[in-house]
């Protein structure tokens, strides 16, 4: 939610109430005595502290994460299968705390409550991580690179403070990705022109700094984990996480702050209740006199027009009787079993969302495996530049960012405009196509992920190596730089898709469920990660030990196979999500 018509001044800060809030605590009516003082909304005085908190505590989560792979096969000695597998189901987790965390922020806490339980969370995820690598008892002993040796498995007790310490991220996560975007928007009027222009400048000065804390993460952070020390590359990022946290506070007094209205998911379940009990009653001829639809007073969430799509929801807007409406014709008896036109459009726009939704699922298993199966192609490939450099294997996701980086200006200030005179449309591409071109560019670049794996494998077979692993697989003599163009690819998708999921996302939900809007994508983003920890599973079984494709040496294996897999998952996914965007409606709002 935007700041509404309501304001009470608490530690400094300003919590807003929405305008139908104050009337139900003023008795059910405007009162003259009690006039609503105008909030003061400072808008890009407050953006230092929220920008500043995001670009340090995207340092250091991501700097935290990225290269995780390499620390657990590294350093805790994990197979990859099973680093992988680890892996999915966290970034999963971590994706999929956030729809909690929107729940509790909206219903009870607040956005900044929230924040500031997380933030704190995150700095003790963080340094409990860094003392795994800086503690020698919180690890097992270094094992020796290609000796053929069986190096020693970490310990149950060193397994749980890791563990514990990704418990302490997942929590932060929870509630700074759904979060943080809306708390930012909450800064400026969105009734206001200026305000407008400053909410739609926010969004893009928040990717900018999300990408470059991604690239600064993927290369000076894991290039200090990589070749300096582990406990110095993890303890980087946790002092970064402490500059963030002070800097959120420092800017208490400035914060615009919603005050949570209860649950948004008690008005959806009330909905689903009263069209189950009345599913027996038939179809309101008349919608117009037919449905309970009392006059909208909000003053934060806008009027939905009536909608035909989900008719049998309808029946929890017919009045069956003159009881169940209060004296005066504006509240129900009983809010389970009547509800209004505008309780019934909200539940119809979250389920036609759903099936848009649902497709990015599947488009996330084709960018997970950047952070997987991408880090041990590049572990297996000839790293160099020049003759001492050598690029750092989770580095390489730096690429899929520079990309995005790049296209962002490119797209927003050159096609844009172009585009705005054969479309006739303000955004030049609608959310859904950009949305759609993400996807098939996703395909397009597992489709090269196989085709450069396979020549990996193929030289690493028949050509000299240039000696092995920790693992103990050959390292092929192919300059991993032919892996750039389908990073490249991948980080272009996610350009036009993840920008334009969020975006869509946070138009087309009502606007007190703006929280759950920023927890959707990552919800999708958590299920992709689940999804693709399942396939590997599956793959690793079915393919047995003898033409495994995912082998723990990948010359070995046929990771190219596994590419192909979900490139073909992606041509379905194409085709899914044209069906879908074809049967969506966008979000109706009454005159």
């Amino acid at each position: 939610m935007s700041g509404g018509g309501g304001r009470e001044d608490e530690q400094g800060g300003q919590k807003v109430k929405s305008m139908d809030v104050e009337k139900l605590e003023n008795g059910g009516a405007d009162s003259p005595n009690t006039p609503l003082p105008a909030v003061k909304y400072y808008g890009w005085r407050a953006m230092p502290f929220i920008i500043g908190n995001e670009t340090f505590e995207k340092l250091g989560t991501l700097g935290t994460s990225a290269n995780l792979m390499v620390y657990l096969t590294q350093v805790f000695h994990m197979r990859s299968v099973d680093a992988a597998t680890l892996l999915n189901g966290l970034n999963g987790t971590t994706s999929l705390a956030p729809i909690i965390g929107a729940f509790l922020s909206d219903a009870y806490l607040g956005r900044y409550l929230a924040l500031a339980i997380a933030s704190v969370a995150s700095l003790i995820g963080m340094f409990l991580l860094t003392m795994t690598a800086a503690a020698g008892s919180l690890h097992p002993p270094q094992c020796a690179v290609g000796v053929g040796q069986t190096c020693e498995k970490a310990s149950s007790g060193q397994f749980a403070v890791l563990f514990i310490s990704f418990a302490f991220l997942v929590l932060g996560s929870a509630g700074i990705r759904p979060c943080s975007m809306p708390f930012g928007a909450d800064q400026f009027n969105p009734h206001t022109e200026s305000g407008k222009r400053g909410i739609n400048s926010f969004f893009n000065w928040y990717y900018f700094t999300f990408t470059s804390a991604m690239l600064v993460s993927a290369t000076v952070i894991i290039y200090v984990q990589s070749n300096v020390s582990w406990p110095i590359g993890l303890g980087l990022p946790t002092g970064l996480m402490f500059l963030a946290c002070i800097l959120f506070f420092m800017g208490t007094r400035l914060y615009v702050r919603v005050t949570p209205e209860g649950s948004p998911f008690t008005s959806i379940v009330q909905v689903f209740a009263a069209a189950a009990r009345k599913r027996s009653l038939k179809q309101p001829k008349d919608t117009k006199q037919d449905l309970f639809d009392p006059p909208h007073t909000s003053a934060v969430v806008s009027k939905l027009a009536h909608t035909d799509q989900f008719r049998c929801l309808d029946k929890a807007a017919i009045v069956a009787t003159p009881e169940e409406v209060r004296p005066g014709g504006v509240a129900p008896a009983n809010p389970w079993r009547l509800c209004s036109v505008q309780q019934v459009e909200e539940v119809k726009c979250l389920m036609r969302i759903m099936p848009v939704w649902s497709t990015g699922i599947i488009y996330y298993v084709a960018v997970v495996q950047q952070s997987t199966y991408v880090v041990l192609s590049a572990m297996q490939s000839d790293r160099h530049l020049g003759r001492s450099f050598q690029i750092p294997p989770a580095s390489f996701t730096v690429f899929a960012m520079l990309a995005q980086t790049l296209w962002i200006p490119i797209y927003d200030r050159l096609l844009v405009p172009r585009l705005r005179k054969v479309t006739g449309k303000d955004e030049g591409l609608t959310l859904l196509q950009r949305q759609g071109i993400g996807i098939a560019l996703s395909t397009v670049a597992m489709i090269m992920s196989a085709i450069i794996e396979d020549r990996r494998r193929h030289i690493a077979l028949t050509q000299p190596t240039l000696g092995t692993t920790i693992t103990g697989g050959a390292i092929s003599s192919m300059s991993s730089l032919w892996m750039v163009p389908q990073l490249m690819v991948l980080g272009l998708s996610e350009a036009f898709n993840l920008i334009s999921q969020i975006e869509f996302y946070y138009k087309e939900i009502p606007e007190h469920m703006r929280s759950v809007a920023g927890a959707l994508a990552f919800c999708n983003l958590a299920l992709g990660n689940y999804l693709s920890g399942f396939l590997v599973t599956i793959v690793h079984r079915t393919t047995g030990a003898g033409s495994n494709w995912l082998a723990q040496d990948l010359n070995k294996g046929r990771l190219d196979l596994f590419y192909w897999m979900i490139a073909g998952i992606g041509v379905f996914n194409i085709i899914y999500f044209i069906i879908c965007a074809r049967w969506y409606r966008f979000k109706g709002v009454a005159n």
